[in-house]
């Protein structure tokens, strides 16, 4: 029988602790999003302007070109971000997030705040910062 690695079972736990977190999330439907709504309205909320190069959006959360376009869609539609043009290159794009878009953020960060805690009491943090650092230092590195 084969053994894997410690780097390889760590990984695999990440991955299945990613699924995990995502469902735990799922309670911000009430507000009509879910977690990578979430995550892109709170990067936008934090950036200048409260817009992104749609390209550093998506570097930001570790997805292609292709990958963030596919989850700003339905924002787009719903109205939480629009689209904007760099007037001096038309090969630049921005998602800017709404005034709607801002509000929902507002709206759903208690909720979110409150499964957070659900998930990792803030007791925990305090006793094990390696774990954070192991996180930001694999690229986890939203502030």
């Amino acid at each position: 029988m084969s053994t894997i690695n410690q780097p390889l079972k760590l990984l695999m736990n990440l991955a299945k602790i990613q699924a995990v977190i995502s469902r735990k999330f799922d309670g911000l439907a009430v507000h009509g999003i879910g977690f990578n709504d979430f995550l892109i309205l709170h990067l936008l909320q934090q950036a200048p302007g409260g817009q992104l190069r749609r390209t550093e959006l998506a570097e930001k959360i570790g997805l292609t070109a292709s990958g963030i376009t596919r989850l700003l869609l339905p924002m787009e539609k719903t109205g939480l971000v629009t689209r904007g043009a760099n007037e001096r290159d038309a090969r630049v794009s921005y998602a800017k997030l709404t005034h709607a878009g801002k509000t929902i953020y507002e709206e759903a960060l208690p909720s979110a705040s409150a499964i957070s805690e659900d998930i990792i009491p803030d007791e925990y943090l305090k006793k094990s910062p390696p774990v954070a650092d192991l996180l930001i230092m694999l690229g986890g590195n939203i502030r």
